[in-house]
């Protein structure tokens, strides 16, 4: 557990804490010293040296060793990609939907993610919805819809509308008792616990570096299980997935053994310098600490939000990072944790709060004031209404 002191020090090095309590890192990680300093590293070397690919080059390959260490996988099975979108893209421009046609997902998923898979429809994917259980999506619920002709089970780990978390383990042993991949999207979570994609047991993974990973938008990740890798032909491509990307031969098409094969065209530079410093920050606090940190700030709040009897769209069990509240007027809550200099965001009828390790029980008790102002912007617990009016 990180000692208040520590914390301080970490936040210190995030110059928007200078001015704003900032809860908003499930849209945009903070912007730290470090991440800075990367990014002008690129600038000064791009003055310098003009085009030094080959050191661009470089840095572009640790950031693939930085992340696959970061999930407990190898180099080989890391593609880096500009977005998650892109990575997804190609692994659904690889996969057939000739003999198995079901791609089954929750409603809680990322609109990419039903975006992306409902286009594969040309291509014969039949797409289907689990449906929700108010705030969660049971394991049993896909269990009732995964089967021998189910393809692939796109999952979200944490929902981006509710903070829900998916039982991952659960519902990958039923996805693969029926022969069906799993690709498991961590955008909500990446970068705020210990992450292992072998113990997980999936088959794809991807994230990108805007949010907990406390890095610059423009730069995702993509584990591809090395089994799965030479299976696997991409038709949305590009130079930089083929086995020789200097080769600069227009007629061979060559792609790589390797989880690059996955990519398409020059990589983000400027993002991969940006990245690293994140990875590094992260590494050092240690992924334990920062989760223990996190679970802590947001059982905090949810207590807090109970006591007055707001209505929290978050299972009260969570461990964050994402605490979403109902609220009747989201938008204009925003507005007036704003007025207060708090940054947060809405989705629907939800008021988002994020936490990473920068934040503070001081952040915590700074919003649950503004909330205790604003409770007629707040659905609420009939049994609780009056207490605070």
């Amino acid at each position: 557990m990180l000692t208040d002191e520590q914390v301080l020090g970490i936040r210190s090095r995030f110059k928007i804490f200078q001015r704003k309590i900032y809860l908003n890192t499930c849209s945009q990680g903070a912007l730290s010293d470090a991440v800075e300093s990367g990014l002008q590293d690129y600038i000064a070397s791009w003055h310098e040296q003009g085009s030094p690919w080959e050191s661009w080059v470089e840095r572009y390959e640790q950031a693939r060793t930085a992340f696959a260490n970061f999930i407990n996988a190898s180099p080989d099975e890391v593609s880096v990609v500009t977005s998650v979108s892109a990575g997804i893209n190609s692994i659904a421009s690889a996969l057939s939907f000739s003999e198995r046609q079901k791609v089954v997902m929750g409603e809680f998923e990322f609109p990419t993610m039903g975006h992306i898979w409902l286009g594969q429809r040309a291509r014969g994917a039949d797409v289907k919805f689990v449906k929700a259980d108010g705030k969660s999506i049971p394991a049993a619920n896909y269990e009732k819809m995964i089967d021998a002709d189910t393809c692939i089970v796109p999952l979200t780990h944490v929902c981006f509308k509710n903070g829900f978390r998916s039982d991952v383990n659960a519902i990958t042993q039923i996805a693969h008792s029926s022969g069906a991949l799993v690709m498991l999207d961590d955008y909500q979570d990446c970068g705020s616990r210990p992450v292992d994609v072998r113990a997980m047991d999936l088959d794809f993974y991807v994230t990108g570096t805007l949010k907990y990973l406390l890095g610059p938008p423009g730069l995702a990740f993509m584990y591809v299980r090395k089994e799965l890798i030479p299976t696997l032909v991409p038709t949305l491509t590009g130079w930089f997935a083929q086995a020789n990307p200097f080769a600069y031969n227009p007629q061979h098409f060559e792609l790589s053994p390797t989880a690059r094969r996955f990519e398409s065209g020059t990589p983000s530079i400027p993002n991969v310098y940006g990245a690293l410093p994140g990875f590094e920050m992260l590494r050092e606090i240690g992924m334990d600490n920062v989760a223990s940190h996190v679970e802590r700030l947001t059982q905090h709040l949810l207590n807090n939000a109970h006591d007055l009897g707001i209505v929290a769209k978050t299972p009260a069990d969570s461990v964050g990072p994402l605490v979403v509240l109902q609220s009747k007027d989201s938008t204009l809550l925003v507005q007036k944790l704003a007025a207060s200099h708090i940054v947060a965001s809405n989705r629907h009828d939800g008021l988002r709060i994020s936490f990473q390790v920068y934040n503070t029980v001081d952040d915590v008790e700074a919003v649950t004031e503004v909330l205790k102002k604003n409770l007629n912007l707040m659905v609420r617990d009939p049994a609780s209404v009056g207490s605070y009016d």
